[in-house]
């Protein structure tokens, strides 16, 4: 055990996957008596959880590195880690170009960081990075908030989109047993928690992996049938998901979310273009019909529901006018929110070999156009919000309004209204929508739900 007043400090780049892991390692920490330090240059150890999926997240990691690897000269004891997707792609070679690393883990070994450590500790420069079977996980992890937390129920992903680098640095799907993620839920409701995100790198694969069959033929364990596993859990009052992916989202599953109350109307589902012959080249494995009709029937099911996703624009080979199709899939379909980027050749990824790349300039370009036309439909998206009444659940303060406190609707809007933070941290207030902005609101309190019995 680490004597006391040793500090760590973690900095976490891309998904909600990457946040979990960095909450799990921080349980970690803290369970070998490490403390938390804000300062970076207070900790003893400096750990990044890092992401590849673009270039520019990959290039400032190596940024922040540095800076710590010079500060080791002066503090031979200060022990430093790269974790995540970065650590995963490039193993032993992190080590050959910043000498000062102690450890290299892939986020499969997440859960294995004490015993890694230790090692560290014994004298030894550690890469882990070779695919293993993932551990369920016993530490509690140091949570950043006490209203909502992620719950991983599958890990890993098998797709093989031609421009990501996921499969190669999360390794295969793994998926949780319905037992060890309905425990973790039931104990997120003894300590408080109202709100959970399940996730998964594609977590409408969640349960293929796992033994049975149904006498339909289908999974004895699909995403579906957790849903329905899980959503009593005493306490919690929210369930949301993500990320799904087009090719297995389900009629099924969109039934069983309009049925259960707490399943909140939130649908975050990547399309990433509007072409056929893009995405085929993507090896996304739908049609742009195929994706139109599962919003279709979202909003047969739940008309009010909300609709996120991620698009990419310039995969080589993209032409003018296959990227307006992409435009007028945004036009037609009407996000409430879009996550947009420029294609980033990627490391160990077929695209980044092929011919025909698109150039900086039209892919900037292309983004732009994108990312105006997306302010536009959520604008107009959210003014079906004005006047209405919204429940929140209030999360924390607004850090730019100390009298206003701030939290999300059902679908997801950001919203703001005055309050005491004290008082409403975890609460479900109703709000009265008196302004709306393309991707937030501000609100009026009229009342203060009171929570279901633990």
């Amino acid at each position: 055990m680490i004597t006391a007043r040793r500090h760590y400090h973690i900095t976490t780049f891309g998904c909600q996957m990457n946040k979990a892991d960095s909450e799990r390692m921080a349980g970690v920490l803290e369970d070998m008596g490490f403390e938390w330090s804000e300062d970076p240059n207070n900790a003893d150890i400096i750990l990044y959880n890092t992401c590849t999926i673009r270039d520019n997240a990959e290039q400032k990691v190596y940024s922040y590195l540095g800076r710590q690897a010079k500060r080791k000269h002066e503090k031979p004891d200060l022990t430093l880690i790269i974790a995540g997707c970065v650590a995963q792609q490039e193993g032993e070679a992190l080590l050959r170009r910043v000498p000062e690393l102690d450890l290299v883990m892939g986020p499969q070994h997440a859960n294995r960081l004490k015993d890694l450590l230790q090692q560290v500790f014994d004298g030894n420069q550690v890469v882990a990075t070779e695919p293993i079977h993932i551990m369920e996980d016993i530490t509690k992890p140091r949570r950043d908030t006490t209203v909502t937390a992620w719950v991983n129920v599958i890990y890993g992903c098998n797709e093989r989109c031609t421009y990501c680098v996921v499969p190669n640095v999360r390794g295969v799907e793994q998926s949780r047993t319905p037992e060890a993620i309905r425990a973790e839920i039931e104990e997120l409701g003894r300590q408080g928690y109202k709100e959970v995100t399940l996730l998964g790198q594609n977590i409408d694969a969640y349960g293929r992996d796992l033994p049975g069959v149904t006498p339909e033929g289908r999974h004895k364990n699909t995403f579906t049938d957790l849903l329905y596993y899980v959503h009593d859990v005493p306490g919690i009052e929210r369930l949301r998901f993500a990320t799904s992916h087009p090719r297995y989202f389900t009629e099924r599953l969109i039934r069983a979310c309009a049925e259960l109350p707490k399943v909140c109307e939130h649908f975050h589902i990547p399309f990433q273009s509007g072409d056929n012959e893009v995405l085929k080249r993507m090896a996304r494995g739908y049609t742009h019909e195929k994706y139109r009709r599962i919003i279709d029937t979202i909003r047969e099911y739940m008309p009010d529901a909300a609709i996120s996703a991620d698009a990419i624009v310039g995969f080589p080979t993209e032409t003018e006018a296959q990227f307006e199709n992409t435009l007028k899939l945004v036009e037609d379909i009407g996000f409430d929110q879009l996550n947009t980027a420029a294609y980033s050749p990627r490391p160990g990824t077929p695209a980044a070999l092929w011919d025909e790349q698109i150039s900086e300039e039209v892919k900037s370009d292309r983004l732009q156009r994108l990312n105006h036309l997306v302010a536009i439909k959520a604008a107009e998206r959210s003014q079906r919000y004005l006047g209405r009444i919204e429940e929140v659940l209030v999360e924390d303060q607004n850090p730019k309004d100390k009298t206003q406190v701030m939290g999300r609707t059902r679908t997801n809007r950001l919203t703001f209204f005055t309050g005491d933070i004290t008082k409403l941290k975890g609460k479900l207030v109703k709000v009265q929508v008196t302004e709306v902005r393309a991707f937030s609101l501000t609100g009026e309190p009229l009342e203060i739900k009171t929570p279901m019995p633990v």
